[in-house]
């Protein structure tokens, strides 16, 4: 079983415990109203009865009114337990939303911060393929010497890399002009060759990287050379002598397959087929636009306005009255992370 469906199960049994109470507690309350009013009733007649009875009946007059003065009593008594039984059911099922809703609000982060961790090791992954890759001897010698045979051979050589590891669409190796020299899927992608990169963010600050530890990561974006899909792009500098000391003779740029990737993700959250049906799950980037989203809306296009009230992880309702539960990437490993968000926003 689920920790939301958990939940959904205590709370549940909370607001039918709640219910129960004050429909039992209702019922026995109205019972007990209905014998005081047939005892002052009674004690009515027998009054009536004790003045026709002259002297004779005073005694029992006097049992009369008592009878009557203590139905008065009961039935005072009954309406301020009614009314406290409201009250207290009325508390018992507030506290026990507002405990429902912080559980739930706390698992929704929680899987926010799953999801982000998820990317977060798999954008790892390719932080240590761009750094190895970049020290290739064909990657090497074809940003030391571009002619046309070390540019042949480094396509090839890209070719392999990307037939075993087919979360790339391309694998670019440009100058230190920012020109690309070579890449591994010239078939499919022509217009790559040649294309000029010195303008991308990427592209600058890989050649200005400090050694080859070092690495950068573009924007989630539209690549125009890819058939205008969506990658996120890693780079770092091509070394001379692959040495990670060596100058800088080139760049080096992977163009991870962003958009069936993240939607694995988004999609995967553990969330059963009621919640799923009410809730949307995304990745924001830094600046809290959607770059990914279990709905397919908003890619690149919607900024989603998250509030951090709680800090890099939590939850909180926002002005529709969504639980919207968020958390911010730990990073992983070596990998600190884009300053990226798990989110799940859900209708209640």
């Amino acid at each position: 079983m689920t920790g939301d469906k958990t939940m959904s199960m205590a709370g549940t049994d909370l607001f039918e415990l709640s219910r129960g109470v004050l429909d039992v507690a209702s019922k026995k309350v109205s019972l007990i109203e209905d014998i005081t009013r047939r005892t002052k009733m009674l004690a009515m007649n027998a009054l009536i009865e004790a003045a026709r009875a002259g002297d004779a009946g005073r005694g029992f007059a006097v049992v009369a009114n008592e009878v009557s003065e203590i139905s008065t009593q009961v039935n005072s008594i009954t309406k301020e337990l009614r009314s406290e039984i409201v009250a207290r059911v009325d508390h018992l099922t507030t506290t026990g939303s507002a405990m429902v809703q912080e559980m739930h609000g706390k698992r929704l982060a929680d899987l926010s911060l799953n999801m982000i961790e998820i990317i977060d090791r798999n954008l790892y992954e390719r932080s240590c393929d761009v750094r190895w890759w970049a020290t290739d001897s064909a990657v090497v010698d074809c940003a030391a010497d571009p002619s046309d045979e070390t540019r042949r051979h480094a396509s090839r050589r890209l070719g392999v890399i990307l037939e075993s590891y087919t979360v790339y669409l391309d694998l670019w190796i440009a100058d230190r002009n920012g020109k690309v020299i070579a890449n591994g899927r010239p078939d499919r992608y022509p217009g790559a060759r040649g294309a000029n990169v010195s303008d991308e963010p990427w592209f600058r600050q890989a050649l200005a990287t400090r050694n080859g530890g070092e690495f950068t990561v573009g924007d989630v974006a539209r690549n125009r050379s890819l058939d205008d899909r969506v990658v996120a792009t890693y780079a770092t500098a091509i070394r001379r002598d692959g040495e990670s000391d060596g100058d800088a003779i080139g760049v080096l740029g992977i163009f991870f397959d962003w958009e069936p990737q993240a939607a694995a993700v988004v999609e995967g959250v553990r969330l059963d087929a009621g919640e799923r049906e009410r809730s949307r799950c995304l990745l924001l980037d830094a600046r809290h636009r959607v770059i990914a989203s279990s709905d397919g809306r908003g890619l690149l296009t919607e900024t989603v306005p998250l509030r951090r009230n709680a800090g890099s992880m939590g939850h909180y309702m926002d002005n529709k009255n969504r639980i919207v539960g968020y958390a911010l990437t730990p990073g992983y490993e070596t990998y600190k992370g884009l300053g990226w968000y798990g989110v799940i926003i859900q209708e209640r």
